[in-house]
């Protein structure tokens, strides 16, 4: 595991490449704030306002610990959090204000929710033009479903996903993690960098709205299976363990019990695998010289391939195919991720100190070699940072805020008047 970082106050010392830009996150759950923890792993300042009766539904979601989720820690990491009603006018007016001071506004509520709390996009680009406003949507800000809810499976069944995943003949299964929101916060921060990439080299032109659908986001990774369903009239079905005209690529049976996945499509890799395996016939089988022949004799390949791997244990499996060049892995836990050697030595896995121990948290994003992302700080406590984001970015004193928390705009911690970070 990384060596744990010295936790730091929010907005000291940011770096990264996107350090000095600023980001408003409205949202909750995961596709928004995902995005957001992207942006501020690459060092963006990242400012997220949650509801003050109980903030983001996902600080109680699975694992808890001491009544806080820790798949929060992680979304939440190196955010400052504040919690600001935006059902009252006084809390509209408050984010309105922290929005005209930021370069970059994310939010993924249903559309018409932002114009509903006096929030136009189109509005607040005109008192400040150069902002960027990422939308994250079920269905998109347009079109006869853009007022549709859609979460995250709802979302990978509508956009064709949830159809090609699972054994053919059976119920489709999903993912047991929300790729629907995870491809859509992917999206908004390729939105969001592309746009903010345009605005420096153009900064007399105004910001872009970033329309993001979450079915949108899942159907940009089925491949070719809406053109060659359009072209072809072929639509593409659930293929269990192996993928559709590809040959050979599995989860073959070893002799300890467990399964690896080998991938061997490619002609001169499918040879070598041939031939470790001791199939020399097939390696030089002219039925198999390229992948349309395997596809053709996809169970005869298959066989071949299992009836080798069930002789030896996975490792041994494993070691051989890996010295003569054929990709191939078991198939990992949580568990086998956390002590694999090259996962460690890789820095994958980040170790932020959360409440004097350390806390296991993947990488966010690419390695950079000179600006590099990391983890500032794990995801804190409701509110934690309210009163110093209002006063250092909207000046506001302490007789103001202390009017705000008795009234319920806002919550959290009461901050020193003289402008202390409450500590992370």
């Amino acid at each position: 595991m990384a060596e744990s970082p010295q936790v730091r106050p929010p907005g000291a010392g940011l770096s990264g490449p996107l350090a000095g830009i600023r980001v408003v996150e409205l949202g909750q759950i995961l596709a928004g704030p995902l995005a957001t923890a992207i942006l501020g792993w690459l060092g963006a300042e990242v400012i997220k306002v949650e509801e003050p009766a109980h903030g983001d539904p996902l600080r109680t979601w699975r694992v808890v610990e001491d009544g806080t989720s820790l798949w929060w820690r992680g979304v939440a990491r190196g955010k400052q959090l504040v919690a600001i009603d935006l059902r009252r006018p006084e809390g509209q007016d408050l984010v309105r204000r922290l929005v005209l001071g930021a370069d970059v506004l994310v939010e993924n509520f249903r559309p018409g929710t932002l114009e509903g709390w006096g929030l136009d996009p189109d509005a607040l680009r005109r008192e400040r033009p150069e902002l960027v406003v990422a939308r994250i949507s079920g269905y998109g800000q347009t079109g006869p479903y853009r007022d549709r809810r859609g979460f995250a499976s709802v979302c990978e069944a509508f956009g064709g996903l949830r159809h090609i995943t699972g054994e053919p003949g059976r119920v489709p299964v999903r993912s047991n993690a929300s790729v629907g929101d995870s491809l859509a916060a992917f999206q908004t921060v390729i939105g969001v960098l592309a746009s903010l990439v345009r605005r420096g080299r153009h900064p007399e032109q105004r910001g872009d709205v970033v329309d993001v659908a979450i079915y949108e986001a899942v159907l940009g990774v089925l491949e070719g299976a809406l053109t060659e369903c359009d072209r072809a009239g072929v639509v593409r079905e659930p293929s269990g363990t192996t993928i559709t005209g590809v040959v050979p690529t599995d989860a073959y049976p070893t002799a300890d019990g467990r399964r690896i996945v080998v991938g061997a499509n490619a002609d001169p890799v499918f040879r070598r695998l041939m031939r470790v395996a001791g199939r020399e016939d097939l390696a030089d089988d002219p039925r198999l010289a390229d992948n349309a022949g395997r596809v053709a004799h996809q169970r005869e390949v298959d066989d071949a391939i299992a009836a080798w791997t069930s002789t030896l244990p996975a490792d041994d499996v494993i070691a051989r195919l890996v010295q003569a060049g054929v990709p191939a892995s078991a198939i990992h836990t949580a568990s086998d991720l956390l002590s694999d050697p090259h996962v460690r030595s890789r820095g994958v896995v980040e170790a932020v100190d959360l409440g004097g121990k350390p806390l296991a948290l993947p990488v966010l994003g690419p390695f950079l070699t000179e600006a590099p992302g990391r983890t500032t700080w794990p995801g804190g406590e409701l509110g934690q940072h309210t009163d110093d984001v209002l006063r250092t970015h909207l000046g506001l004193d302490r007789e103001t805020l202390d009017q705000l928390h008795a009234s319920g705009v806002v919550a959290g911690p009461r901050g020193s008047a003289e402008g202390e970070s409450t500590p992370a």
